[in-house]
């Protein structure tokens, strides 16, 4: 095997600005092709989108406010996803967990710092079991986990072997940070609310260059069979835009959640994360953190517009499969809570799209499925065999038919100090324990109590459907704790 690397290093900020300056913002690292198992007949390409800390306030989903046009187109191509949900609302380990098709426990991957090599080195992961089939797999922008911002530009905890090829693009996001509003200075500003509407093009931008960067890749290996994996770094926090996507939005509009005097009289201590209720911060600033969310979530969909653009250009969706998916959801204010680290719906439910050559067209599955179906469903798509271990299973019978039967519910856990909750999500029901129940339970009836107002748990008159959740949970856990 061969390898070059043609690598920009960023050893300080005085050699970022110059590298801006004169229009280097990229670094790449190429990768030849390891002797590939088998050349794979020409087939399906996946053009794989990630999204990193994008819930459901989404156009496409029905909100009122949010302007995603190009979810909306992508959705017109394919399948909605209602009822998707991650394994873990933390970047790390639900990333790990998708992109291996196994949950954290299977992994034992709970963390930031953790790659999956550290404790799985022989696992196959999803682009690598492609790239063994002869498939050129490339990445641009962030799949595996990477601080954000810290790590833009960097491989992060990135999986080389997944790879023929990768690019890491830093734009002037990067580089303007002193220039944010920080409204949680004690903070980092992977984990504040921090904000910045930005002079400039949207080209400037990191996720403008991932989409760049993306498109060339896409356009230069239309001929052969292709894994191109897109990550892009918004509404991830900061949240940065320019200026023209944050005046689509009026603070006036914003609303923020419906919280009774005693929504957490019924929550356990242990589901909540963030202490005290917003931080502390009052209605205003909640809805300049919103707003900003918002206008970065427009930003993105707008990047992602230029990749659709792309495909129609070059009659790609006839032989592509296309899925857009986000790591985790992101609390806005919900139980005074922010962010993700919760075990809440707004936490735990991604927006998912896939649009299949063959599949269903503008349609929306209801059903709930997880994002460890993801491996398994592009494997079947593509004629590949995966791992027998894997935890999910196929979405083709639900892209063919998006109401079909399915029967199936989704895993979500987090830790919370040496704490760890669980989650299950059927389509009616979320049923949570906190350390197996002796750290509190939560039960919420989704269709009639959507914000998760009233915690039933504990009540007579839903005794036997906790009892019947508590079984099926117990149940779900122990395929998670296999090897």
């Amino acid at each position: 095997m061969r390898c070059h690397q043609s690598m920009f290093t960023l050893p300080n900020v005085f050699f970022c600005n110059a590298l801006l300056l004169v229009g280097i913002c990229v670094s790449i690292t190429a990768c030849s092709s390891v002797n590939p198992l088998r050349k794979p007949v020409k087939g399906l390409n996946v053009l794989f989108i990630a999204v990193d800390d994008l819930n459901n306030d989404l156009s496409v989903y029905g909100h009122p406010l949010v302007k995603t046009p190009n979810l909306e187109r992508l959705a017109r191509r394919g399948t909605t996803f209602s009822r998707a949900y991650c394994q873990y609302p933390l970047c790390n380990p639900s990333r790990s967990s998708l992109l291996t098709g196994l949950y954290p426990d299977q992994l034992k991957i709970y963390d930031l710092t953790t790659s999956i090599r550290q404790t799985s080195p022989g696992v196959v992961t999803l682009p690598q079991l492609f790239k063994n089939n002869g498939y050129y797999t490339a990445r641009v922008g962030k799949i595996f986990h990477y601080g954000v911002p810290k790590d833009i530009g960097t491989n992060g905890l990135d999986d080389s072997v997944s790879w023929n090829h990768r690019v890491n693009p830093i734009g002037r996001d990067k580089l303007e940070e002193s220039k944010l509003t920080n409204l949680l200075p004690t903070r980092n500003l992977g984990s504040t609310l921090a904000y910045l509407a930005a002079s400039g093009e949207d080209s400037e931008q990191t996720d403008g260059k991932v989409a760049a960067e993306a498109i060339r890749i896409l356009e230069q290996n239309r001929n052969q069979s292709l894994f191109l994996a897109v990550g892009f770094y918004r509404p991830h926090s900061p949240f940065i835009a320019p200026q023209k996507y944050f005046d689509q939005y009026n603070k006036a509009q914003i609303a923020l959640p419906i919280e009774p005097a005693d929504d957490l009289a019924d929550i356990p201590e242990a589901a909540l994360n963030v202490k005290p209720p917003h931080w502390g911060l009052d209605a205003d600033k909640q809805k300049a953190a919103i707003l900003a969310y918002y206008a970065s979530i427009t930003f993105m969909d707008a990047q992602l517009g230029l990749l659709l653009d792309a495909l129609d250009r070059g009659d790609l969706w006839k032989n592509t499969v296309v899925i857009l998916w986000s790591d985790h959801g992101y609390n806005l204010g919900q139980h005074g809570q922010w962010m993700k680290q919760s075990l809440f719906e707004a936490s735990a439910r991604v927006p998912l799209l896939i649009a299949a050559p063959g599949g269903s067209r503008g349609l929306t599955c209801s059903r709930t499925v997880g994002l460890t179906d993801l491996y398994p469903t592009l494997a079947d798509l593509c004629g590949l065999t995966p791992p027998n271990n894997l935890a999910g299973r196929s979405l083709q019978p639900l892209l063919r038919n998006p109401q079909g039967h399915w029967g199936h519910s989704a895993l979500t856990q987090v830790a919370r100090g040496k704490t760890m909750g669980y989650s299950i999500r059927t389509e009616k029901w979320r049923y949570t324990e906190w350390d197996e129940g002796r750290a509190g339970v939560e039960l919420y009836d989704e269709d009639l109590d959507p914000g998760e107002i009233t915690n039933l748990a504990g009540k007579p008159i839903t005794a036997a459907i906790q009892s019947e959740l508590a079984v099926l949970l117990k149940e779900t856990k122990k395929v998670g704790k296999q090897p």
